[in-house]
């Protein structure tokens, strides 16, 4: 799908009270005014999961990353007539990210990342080693990630790179529909659940040896 480019969206991420325009490493809790666990969505898109997680966890803290300022200005539009303590968004390339967090994320969540199907294209998904690798220095204390995804490929590759990096899982499931989980749904994950696609589901943690 071919990104609209949207006129000023550097201008209007600026002007909102939720687009991070700092560094707040090693800061993050003078930001949020509280020590509460912080979790990250990496690709955030147009915002609408993370602000509802927000919405129903008040007592964690959220920050949405996004790579492309006319996607991540859908979710400030959205966001800013709402009244959250607990929610920021950052416009950054994930593979940065240990340049703005270290030891201070408890939660990723990868909601329908980019597949990048080809095989010559798989150190860029976001469950490739070197994002894990990076992921690693910005994680508190046990490593937490939690990814849904349509893509079989891209779900079956994470299953493998996280099992290779020491991660178990909590659950996995190739039908998140017909889980007794608590979800709150993207909008990709309403839009394709609705034409008939399976959701592909696992949380995963690191402890230590």
């Amino acid at each position: 799908m071919r990104l609209r480019n949207v006129k000023n969206a550097l201008d209007i991420l600026n002007d909102s009270k939720y687009f991070i325009k700092d560094n707040y490493q090693g800061k993050w809790a003078n930001l949020f005014k509280n020590n509460n666990p912080i979790s990250l969505e990496i690709g955030c898109g147009k915002g609408d999961y993370l602000i509802n997680m927000a919405k129903n966890f008040p007592n964690i803290n959220f920050i949405g990353i996004e790579k492309y300022e006319s996607v991540l200005v859908r979710a400030i539009e959205k966001v800013n007539n709402l009244e959250l303590n607990n929610l920021y968004f950052m416009c950054l390339d994930a593979l940065e990210l240990n340049n703005y967090f270290h030891k201070e994320i408890s939660t990723i969540y990868l909601n329908f990342s980019d597949p990048w199907p080809k095989k010559r294209h798989a150190k860029r998904r976001l469950t490739s080693p070197i994002f894990l690798d990076i992921y690693e220095q910005i994680f508190e204390s046990t490593p937490h990630i939690i990814l849904k995804t349509d893509n079989l490929i891209l779900f079956a590759y994470s299953l493998e790179t996280l099992s290779s990096k020491g991660y178990v899982f909590n659950k996995v499931s190739l039908d998140l529909a017909n889980e007794d989980l608590f979800n709150i749904k993207t909008e990709y994950e309403i839009k394709y659940s609705n034409l008939g696609y399976k959701i592909n589901y696992l949380e995963a943690i690191k402890r230590e040896k």
